[in-house]
């Protein structure tokens, strides 16, 4: 249960990273790079500082914390330059789409045995995500945004599948902001849009650096070393549908039928994956 408790935690945080990004970056508050780039280093300053709190090392192998900082670079990079031509909707599937098929097929090139009723749940899960976020009328699909949207996905499944191996969550996790924060900050300076950072902006991003990506990000290592690859790729198709029911309680945006039947879809499909896999001899 306790496990349980601590992903739902993991996927409100990402959920608010989406809530806070479409704030600050939608109603043009701040550029979606300066957004990024406050939000690095916000994390960044929040893990020491909690690092710091806590007596703890922040020591890391070389190799662990260039393959997760430049993950976490890529993804944020990605994400950010893929949204300046991509619908919001189907920025979300290709990404979502990505983390799904590299996670699955990570698994199964080490050995993780995937049942029948997984896989299928994951395909209901991913069809009822796919069934809210489908652009409505005809879809255009802008190849650029569409390669960037890919490039975000891949990162964001190598820094998950990179959590299931690290020692200390807290400890790779600051390093992989201070290695990210590194890598993302010259790229700044040539891609950042012509945007008037607001008091209002940075705020927001201090609070999606800090709070939801910082601590969000440490959490989601801490649980993925006891989830199956299978569940902890397929349990994220719920963080969009989080994210819009977000806006409908506290936005003021419409309950609609299609969102309600799609989040069911989703919910049941992590439920069938979570219920269907294979329990350990012993």
């Amino acid at each position: 249960m306790r496990l349980i408790v601590l992903t739902v935690v993991v996927m409100m945080a990402f959920a608010g990273n989406s809530v806070l990004n479409r704030l600050a970056v939608g109603s043009g508050e701040i550029g979606a790079m300066g957004f990024a780039q406050i939000r690095l280093l916000a994390g960044a300053l929040m893990l020491l500082a909690l690092c710091r709190w806590r007596q703890q090392s922040i020591s890391q192998s070389p190799r662990l914390s260039l393959i997760g900082g430049g993950s976490l670079a890529l993804y944020m990079i990605g994400f950010s330059l893929a949204y300046r031509s991509l619908d919001a909707g189907l920025g979300a599937l290709i990404l979502f789409g990505i983390v799904q098929i590299t996670m699955f097929g990570w698994g199964a090139l080490r050995g993780a045995v995937v049942a029948p009723g997984q896989v299928l749940g994951a395909a209901v899960a991913f069809g009822g995500l796919a069934y809210v976020l489908w652009p409505a009328g005809a879809v255009q699909v802008p190849l650029v945004g569409a390669a960037f949207m890919v490039a975000a996905g891949l990162g964001w499944a190598i820094y998950s599948l990179l959590g299931r191996q690290v020692q200390s969550p807290l400890a790779a996790t600051t390093m992989n902001f201070i290695w990210a924060s590194v890598i993302v900050l010259p790229l700044v300076w040539f891609l950042a849009e012509p945007i008037a950072i607001s008091v209002l902006g940075a705020g927001l991003a201090i609070v999606s650096g800090a709070v939801t990506s910082g601590l969000g990000y440490a959490l989601w290592y801490r649980v993925l070393p006891q989830l199956q690859p299978a569940v902890a790729a397929t349990v994220q198709l719920s963080v969009p549908v989080i994210a819009m029911l977000a806006g409908v309680a506290g936005l003021g945006e419409v309950l609609s039928l299609r969102l309600v039947i799609g989040t069911l879809a989703v919910l049941g499909g992590i439920a069938l994956v979570i219920v269907m896999a294979p329990r350990k001899a012993g």
